[in-house]
């Protein structure tokens, strides 16, 4: 062993990684060898939770949950209001002499009733009906997490009604996995491969966010009640030198960075790296790829811990997709590939063509998918906030589309003319496996501007909000790509039936559906209107709002998908719809009457007073000029707010959006001549450049 590879003893925070985590080495010292056996299996393998060992499990967990200190636990799930919820309940009850016994049962680790009359249903239940379910999903640890102080031990569970209703975000997202699995594994035994692994997605959500000092959060409504800026005028200079992107962090930027990692890491979340993003103020963290349910949830806690510790540092932590109009919003990277029951990476290309074969296969699969299917992927990141993301300086994802690269686009080509004999840039390509090539691992550049990007083992989604639960989209993502294995497999099986010889049932298969659906692969710039025209050609669907995006949550054929593959029942599809609708214009509304307090009691009181100000000072030419300049922005600025006023009383989210506009328009323009100490919010050069 070489220096190099020699153990090295590891920092004190990060030997302390995992520690509030119940992990499996963890587990093996509070449970016997049998239950140990068991859990592990499930977490490890995907097996069935043996009933038997709650019990054991649970006061394994509790006698670890007290030597952290923590004194109550909570089911912790992920409702459709996007964000986590807890109920916490004491492991102390009286013992009836004075004192107090510690209980955890089985039956509280697995089942808990936290209540489900006030979080969204979409119609599934009703008002009255309060019964909702939390039920233990042991393939994602129980952890401790630690809120000034405070211990609370936290199980992830799935949250369904009464009658077995997906009332969170996880239960669908756990039955996609399942799908996807499946379909994984009976390819696998088409290429001849050992189906009895466990196959599986994994996920490296990379996470976009603002810093901006907390001094100036109570100064700003907006920020407060709707989490972005909804006045605020650019200043002189902001992310035009491409200065920030990877720059130096600043020493208390770093600071902050440092206690995040500390945090994450005693959570088990595998937070790798940090850097400076593209406008002032904004950064990114990104972690280890992980199995899908767990990168997921570790999301979530990424995003906690974010603001939980920017509050300590006087920060607050802005995830709003658009918190500053005019410059680089914020996404959520999500990188997603899938391990198949091989224990390989499917989308990583191999050393032999038989590795190529599945590697194209797959790639296959999810072009097919994604083609008939992009108005749903489409769907999963369409929110008010978004709206304001999507285009400009990040993917415009009204136009889903995939970016394969040139040397993969070029093999594709090559197998639509009969069949692949060269590579762009490895030389002779080794057949072996009908027309299938052998490639180099490093198939393709990476292009930003793709919603939807082959990076060289994994997909980047690269339309998902800031703020979003990486949930949605990836059970819609989960959903596709199942539907294009299952259609590979089902055109192969037919041609097997027919009598070709396996190779060739796959190199007509892939060459049909390449050439089927090749529209929906582009390798170009994203941001053009060059693009979009050519997308309108190819008959590209395109929904430019969120109102027309989710309109394929409610069609016969998006349920029809779900209900095929067990990941939703047509009402818990239309729920998710009526949800989503209902948020949106729920988020218009209340940035509409924000909007509407901060022009009338703070932006036009400071415009009048400054216009008068102006009167009083002269006729002077100059002076005269700047006053009627000064009193026609007041004169906008009030009769955007009458429009606003109006369109909220009639509960019109559209024309609020035109009103809100025409006020911002006209009190930005007012923020440059008002004089700074009168303006009364805070301003963009004040906020994006104090970190």
């Amino acid at each position: 062993m070489n220096k190099l590879t020699q153990p090295t003893t590891l920092p004190n925070k990060l030997s302390g990684f995992g520690d509030n985590v119940f992990s499996i080495g963890t587990m093996r010292n509070y449970l016997s060898e049998g239950a140990y056996r068991s859990l592990a299996a499930t977490l490890v393998q995907g097996d069935a939770i043996d009933p038997a060992i709650a019990d054991e499990v649970a006061d394994a967990m509790k006698t670890w949950a007290l030597e952290k200190g923590a004194t109550h636990f909570t089911h912790w799930f992920q409702p459709l209001t996007g964000a986590t919820a807890e109920k916490h309940d004491s492991f102390f009850s009286p013992d009836g002499e004075g004192g107090v016994l510690a209980r955890f049962s089985g039956r509280e680790l697995t089942q808990g009733e936290p209540d489900a009359s006030s979080f969204p249903s979409g119609g599934l239940r009703a008002t009255f009906e309060a019964r909702g379910y939390t039920a233990w999903d042991p393939t994602s640890p129980a952890f401790i997490k630690e809120t000034n102080g405070v211990a609370v031990l936290c199980i992830p569970t799935i949250f369904c009604g009464y009658h077995g209703e997906a009332l969170d975000k996880k239960t669908p997202l756990l039955r996609s996995g399942h799908a996807l699995a499946q379909q994984f594994k009976r390819m696998a035994k088409l290429f001849g491969l050992d189906a009895s692994g466990r196959a599986y997605a994994t996920l490296g959500p990379e996470q976009e966010y603002f810093l901006i000092d907390r001094q100036h959060l109570a100064r700003r409504p907006d920020f407060c009640q709707t989490g972005r800026t909804l006045f605020g005028r650019l200043p002189a200079r902001h992310q035009q030198m491409e200065d920030h992107y990877f720059g130096n962090i600043k020493p208390r930027v770093l600071a902050f960075m440092a206690e995040v990692d500390s945090e994450l890491w005693k959570l088990g979340v595998p937070a790798k790296t940090r850097h400076n993003e593209v406008a002032p103020g904004q950064f990114e963290i990104a972690p280890v790829f992980e199995e899908q349910n767990l990168a997921t949830d570790h999301n979530m806690l990424v995003m906690t811990v974010l603001r939980e510790v920017a509050e300590k540092h006087g920060f607050a932590c802005l995830l709003h997709e658009k918190p500053f109009a005019g410059i680089n919003g914020s996404g959520k990277h999500n990188n997603w590939s899938v391990t198949g029951p091989d224990g390989k990476n499917w989308l990583s290309p191999g050393d032999t063509p038989h590795d190529n074969a599945k590697f194209l296969a797959t790639v296959c699969a999810i072009v097919a998918g994604v083609d008939t299917y992009a108005e749903l992927l489409r769907a999963t990141v369409a929110t008010a906030g978004n709206d304001h993301r999507l285009g400009a300086n990040e993917a415009p994802p009204a136009v889903i589309s995939i970016f394969l690269g040139e040397q993969l686009s070029d093999i594709i080509a090559q197998l639509h003319n009969g069949g692949a004999k060269s590579s762009k840039h490895g030389g002779t390509i080794q057949v072996g496996v009908s027309t299938i090539p052998s490639l180099p691992r490093d198939v393709t550049d990476r292009n930003r501007t793709s919603p939807l990007a082959f990076t060289g083992n994994k997909f980047e989604f690269r339309a998902v909000g800031s703020n979003q639960s990486c949930a949605g989209p990836n059970v819609a993502l989960n959903t596709i790509v199942t539907w294009g294995i299952d259609t590979v497999c089902s055109a192969i099986e037919k041609r097997l039936a027919g009598g070709d010889e396996f190779n060739t049932a796959l190199g007509s298969v892939l060459k049909q559906l390449f050439k089927k659906h090749q529209r929906v692969i582009f390798d170009g710039d994203n941001y053009s209107q060059a693009w979009r025209d050519e997308a309108a050609r190819r008959g590209l669907p395109c929904a430019m709002t969120t109102p027309k995006a989710l309109e394929v949550l409610a069609r016969a054929d998006t349920a029809a998908l779900f209900v095929k593959y067990g990941v939703f029942s047509e009402r818990e599809l239309l729920s998710r719809h009526d949800i989503y609708a209902d948020t949106y214009e729920k988020t218009i509304m209340i940035e509409a009457e924000c909007a509407l307090r901060i022009a009338r009691t703070q932006l036009a009181p400071a415009g009048l007073a400054y216009a008068a100000e102006l009167r009083a000072a002269g006729q002077a030419a100059p002076v005269s000029k700047l006053a009627k300049r000064v009193g026609n922005l007041n004169v906008k600025l009030l009769a955007a707010a009458d429009k606003l006023e109006t369109a909220i009383a009639k509960e019109q989210p559209a024309q609020a959006l035109v009103a809100m506009a025409a006020a911002r328009a006209a009190a930005d323009e007012l923020e440059a001549l008002v004089p700074a100490e009168q303006w009364p919010l805070p301003t963009y050069a004040e906020m994006l450049f104090a970190c």
